[in-house]
């Protein structure tokens, strides 16, 4: 039986408030973190994913208050990242209340750390991401510490390693398609899912309800969306309907009748 492919609204978390940009720049605010959750969870979403954006480049961990705060308004799986440096900060996320926990730049740093944290969590638990840039030359390169510096690894690469090494699922992000609405970068993505034998989660670029589509098509297991959500241009059951119509399995819940 086919997997429903999921979609996940995605909060970027910075000093306390949800926060959206584009191309990881121009950052406005968004709402309150505990709000917006509930009224995803409320509205129809598979997962939630929840970002501290500045943490790893402030050299911090998480907001813990916070995550305790949307983990108990939410019902779906939630996803948190931000900050998560080892052993230590990844089990404080999962006691605060997250279900999976993303981390990007200490696996960069060091790789096997993944390995020993799928060995003591689950794998289902390990979720990579990956901020990836397209080069002049052709392909992508993988970025750390929020977008900000370029590490000068293939991302496509490093996916395919991050899976091997134990990671549950990828997170995959184009910086060049985030917040611009444009549709997500399909190449990379088609890359990604043939490298990585592990569900892959798009991210960056979503704008139309086709952009969906085409990024499970391009071999995305899961659909990962900020502004179009937060600014109301689009609603997760009108997403979801669309890709029904497309011939994918979603997860439609039932329509209250009418009084």
């Amino acid at each position: 039986m086919a997997v429903a492919v999921r979609v996940i609204p995605c909060l970027d978390v910075r000093d306390g408030r949800v926060v959206k940009g584009v191309n990881f720049k121009g950052i406005r605010d968004a709402g309150d973190p505990v709000e917006v959750a509930a009224r995803y969870d409320e509205s129809g979403a598979d997962e939630l994913c929840m970002l501290d954006i500045t943490a790893s480049h402030e050299g911090r961990d998480a907001i813990i208050e916070t995550v305790g705060a949307v983990a108990e308004q939410v019902w779906i799986p939630l996803t948190v990242g931000g900050g998560v440096g080892d052993e230590r900060s990844f089990e404080r996320l999962l006691r605060a209340g997250a279900d999976k926990v993303s981390i990007n730049s200490a696996v960069l740093r060091e790789p096997q750390l993944i390995e020993r944290l799928a060995a003591r969590y689950g794998s289902q638990c390990v979720v990579v991401a990956i901020d990836a840039k397209a080069v002049a030359a052709g392909g992508w390169r993988a970025y750390a510490e929020g977008g900000r510096r370029d590490t000068g690894i293939d991302a496509i690469d490093w996916a395919g390693q991050a899976a091997q090494l134990g990671a549950g699922e990828i997170l995959l992000t184009s910086m060049d398609a985030d917040g611009t609405c444009n549709g997500y970068d399909l190449e990379m993505i088609k890359a990604t899912a043939a490298a990585a034998e592990v569900p892959l989660i798009a991210s960056g670029g979503a704008g139309q309800l086709g952009h969906f589509a085409e990024a499970i098509a391009a071999g995305a297991d899961a659909v990962l969306a900020a502004s179009v959500f937060h600014d109301r241009v689009l609603a997760i059951d009108e997403v979801k309907r669309s890709m029904a119509a497309a011939g994918l399995d979603t997860t439609l819940r039932e329509q209250a009748p009418a009084a």
